[in-house]
């Protein structure tokens, strides 16, 4: 089983979205497990703070290395005597993508993803642990709890059991940019909305040839 360790300020937040549909089933199939680990439970402070202000000036306030630290150290005890991945969300670290998340969903049991907050964390924590760098794109979002979601959901869509279909991987499948449903013509504000007939003429070899027209393989 697939364990995600999430080190995060905001373990509800994440909860609302990971223990529903698909994510929230594989979970009660134990097809997947996620736990939580939030720095404000390893603080000393008697008011919980996390924060300091950032050496050499700046604006805003940096995540404390000690606390993301003993927070990860935390759910590194957990993986069992295994090498569990660690990794540190950064807008400069190697892209993440479909191949980056097949690997880890056969390889790695247990993954520890550390996510900033602010104006991010205390760079020891990277040193201390050995984390790799990982990042989502080139942007900066304001925490690493959506990009951590994101991970994984496309980990665990590779996970053998999760989704219903094998079929339901796109990329092992030829995708359309334009899927539809019924009903077969949509009336709105007058006009009529019309399924392409070729999807209804059950020529499967004609139909897939759309699909690769519509999806820009050639």
């Amino acid at each position: 089983m697939m364990h995600f360790h999430i080190v995060t300020l905001f373990p509800d937040a994440m909860r609302a979205y990971l223990d529903e549909s698909i994510l929230g089933r594989a979970q009660r199939d134990k097809k997947i497990k996620i736990s939580y680990y939030n720095p404000r439970d390893f603080t000393p402070d008697k008011w919980r703070r996390v924060d300091q202000r950032p050496y050499g000036g700046g604006p805003g306030m940096v995540l404390e290395a000690a606390s993301v630290v003993k927070a990860a150290e935390k759910a590194i005890s957990k993986s069992k005597g295994k090498k569990a991945e660690v990794f540190f969300l950064s807008p400069a670290g190697k892209q993440f993508d479909a191949a980056y998340a097949k690997k880890l969903a056969k390889g790695k049991k247990d993954v520890v993803i550390i996510c900033g907050h602010y104006e991010g964390v205390d760079a020891r924590v990277k040193k201390i642990l050995k984390a790799k760098e990982i990042s989502m794109g080139p942007f900066i979002l304001t925490g690493g709890e959506v990009p951590a979601m994101a991970i994984v959901d496309a980990v665990a869509r590779y996970i053998p059991g999760v989704l219903g279909k094998y079929e339901s991987l796109e990329d092992e499948r030829i995708s359309s940019s334009e899927t539809y449903t019924r009903p077969e013509v949509l009336i709105h504000k007058g006009k009529k909305y019309r399924v392409p007939k070729i999807l209804l003429s059950g020529h499967h070899a004609n139909i897939e040839a759309w699909k690769r027209r519509n999806s820009g393989l050639k």
